[in-house]
């Protein structure tokens, strides 16, 4: 390895034990390294500010910043009390019930939107039926979260990386749900079934708080009828966008910022009330971490990694298949999924082409998807939607930490893994 390979890993690293330790604020480590990796000229501001593969992801940030700015006008609405009342209510209280509506809710709606804006939507609503029950909002945060990573799976657009992969493979939204959706399915039922054990102490709830909830009238917590309609017009546009957005031409981001403007221009919501809710936090983070996986990719270090991968498996598929789907999880677990599949595609699209570009040869796209989607779920960082989360959690006072997540993301993340092995025997070598 060269100076600056050595010396990029060693700054990311750094950051990385900082920001799992919680020594220091995340935001701040994040800043931090990425502030050492352009004074040590790791990268540059050409770079780190403009570049496609190797700077910061500016239509995930402003994604998030126009889904944040709906999802707030909507909050002054009391849409989100009246979902989360009317959830409780179909629930009848129960806990375990009440998470497994809004898991299998979460994960559908990750797979037809993306698991970042379905997140958005669904934690204040989470935060609110908790907070009415009595019920602690961690488990089930969790809960959803790792269901979106899931369910974004199934579809091109459910999970950044998927776009990635459609945009370098040429496979189509219909390739990704017939090789997809099946086993997102399975993983799902099997998901559900471990959240009964994994979560088994937020199960527990005062019959009090669940019987004033029952006598509770959905319908009360509407405080702007006018408001709520015009704002689920324009999520509905914004949402038809999101679904067509290859066919219009326009990037997810842009869509989210057209509705939020929109939002913003045809409604009395006033500016200061349309960004109160903003997870500036959150964005900063994104970049800081950007900047620095970066910094990995300008100073060739994920390439090398990559290459490394391609030449140990020496042209056998079915061990290039495993060996990427493995690695795939283990490094988007450390590295934001986004940057580490943008890296690896052109490497995949090479080892497709030398094999002849054979169904067989596809699977390794397959691999990629589910390794990096699946792997996000293991650390608190490994997937956008997870730190939207943190940073939704903070915001409301019940901060999540790095290993709590941890500690249930790397179970999920491995049964996935475990999973997704067989199915891609299976399926392309076995059953082909």
């Amino acid at each position: 390895m060269t100076t600056p390979q050595i010396l990029s890993v060693i700054v990311f690293v750094a950051a990385y034990v900082l920001i799992a330790t919680e020594r220091v604020h995340r935001v701040a480590a994040a800043l931090g390294g990425a502030a050492i990796m352009l004074a040590l000229r790791l990268t540059d501001g050409e770079t780190a500010f403009h570049s496609l593969d190797a700077g910061i992801d500016w239509n995930v940030v402003f994604l998030l910043l126009g889904m944040m700015v709906i999802v707030g006008v909507i909050k002054q609405t009391g849409l989100f009390e009246y979902l989360a009342i009317k959830a409780a209510k179909k629930a009848r209280g129960r806990p375990f019930v009440l998470m497994v509506m809004l898991v299998v809710i979460t994960a559908v709606a990750s797979a037809l939107l993306d698991n970042v804006t379905t997140v958005l939507l669904i934690a204040p609503v989470t935060f609110l039926v908790c907070d009415r029950l009595g019920l602690k909002p961690i488990p089930y945060l969790i809960a959803e979260v790792l269901a979106s990573n899931i369910g974004g799976t199934a579809t091109l657009i459910g999970d950044p990386p998927n776009i990635i992969i459609a945009s370098r493979s040429g496979l189509s939204f219909n390739d990704f749900i017939v090789h997809l959706a099946p086993f997102v399915v399975v993983m799902m039922i099997v998901y559900i079934a471990v959240c009964r054990w994994l979560f088994r102490d937020a199960f527990t709830v005062d019959e009090e708080r669940v019987a004033e909830v029952m006598a509770l009238s959905e319908r009360d917590a509407i405080r702007d009828k006018v408001l709520l309609v015009q704002s689920l017009v324009v999520l509905t546009l914004v949402l038809a966008g999101f679904v067509l957005h290859t066919e219009l031409h326009f990037d997810p981001s842009v869509v989210a910022l057209l509705g939020a403007g929109l939002l913003v221009a045809a409604t009395k919501v006033t500016v200061e009330d349309a960004i109160n809710d903003v997870e500036w936090e959150t964005l900063v983070f994104f970049m800081g971490l950007f900047v620095m996986v970066g910094a990995l990719v300008k100073t060739g270090v994920i390439g090398m990694a990559s290459r490394a991968l391609a030449d140990a498996t020496g042209g056998r598929l079915l061990l290039a298949v495993m060996v990427l789907l493995v690695v795939s999880a283990l490094l988007s677990a450390v590295v934001d999924n986004i940057p580490y599949v943008a890296t690896m595609s052109p490497i995949v699209a090479d080892l497709v082409a030398a094999a002849g570009g054979t169904p067989q040869a596809e699977s390794l796209w397959w691999s990629l998807a589910l390794g990096a989607d699946l792997g996000g779920n293991a650390t608190a960082v490994g997937a956008s939607a997870n730190v939207v989360v943190l940073g939704l959690a903070a915001r409301n006072g019940t901060p999540i930490s790095f290993w709590t997540f941890t500690r249930y993301g790397a179970v999920v993340a491995g049964l996935s893994i475990a999973l997704a092995a067989p199915y891609l025997w299976l399926r392309y070598f076995v059953l082909a």
